[in-house]
């Protein structure tokens, strides 16, 4: 019985038409939405920047305080573009639950979610905005489908058909 999905966007291009699928199997299954989005840690470059231009007590004030305002800021656009893309469909979006978003590595953050919430399914993209038309899974998607211990409902990406192409295929 699946009672409560997970959907774990990238926010990239066709996160919208991922979210379809993700609502398309909350309507079916009567289920709640869960959303989470993944934020990489700041890199070493990054840190170094700020640590040349930002004295150590604000950088710990920004470490402390400032990531949070930055993630409650993430989390209220996220919300704010579902109610544009719905739309006059607020039926859709009362089936989404919580909205998250959490800073680290994208498939530990997504799966500790997953655990913390007991979904049932796990929605998820092919790919990412980014990812490389010969490469058939992305890197979270893969390593979600390895370890998760929930069925992973698998969103293939349009990248493919836009162009015509089915990888492997010899002319």
């Amino acid at each position: 019985m699946i009672r409560s999905i997970l959907y774990a966007t990238d926010l990239g291009l066709y996160a919208p038409y991922v979210l379809q699928h993700a609502l398309s199997l909350c309507r079916a299954y009567n289920a709640g939405l869960y959303v989470v989005h993944a934020v990489e840690p700041m890199g070493l470059f990054a840190e170094s920047v700020l640590q040349t231009y930002v004295d150590q007590e604000r950088l710990e004030e920004l470490r402390s305080t400032g990531l949070s305002t930055v993630m409650s800021s993430i989390e209220s656009r996220v919300l704010e573009g579902f109610r544009d893309e719905l739309g006059e469909s607020h039926q859709d979006l009362e089936l989404i639950r919580a909205v998250r978003v959490l800073q680290g590595d994208p498939p530990l953050v997504i799966l500790e979610e997953m655990q913390a919430l007991g979904v049932d399914l796990l929605v998820v993209g092919s790919h990412s905005h980014g990812g490389e038309l010969d490469i058939p899974l992305g890197r979270t998607a893969a390593r979600l489908v390895q370890l998760s211990d929930v069925p992973v409902y698998l969103v293939p990406m349009l990248q493919h058909r836009s162009r015509g192409e089915i990888p492997g295929k010899k002319e």
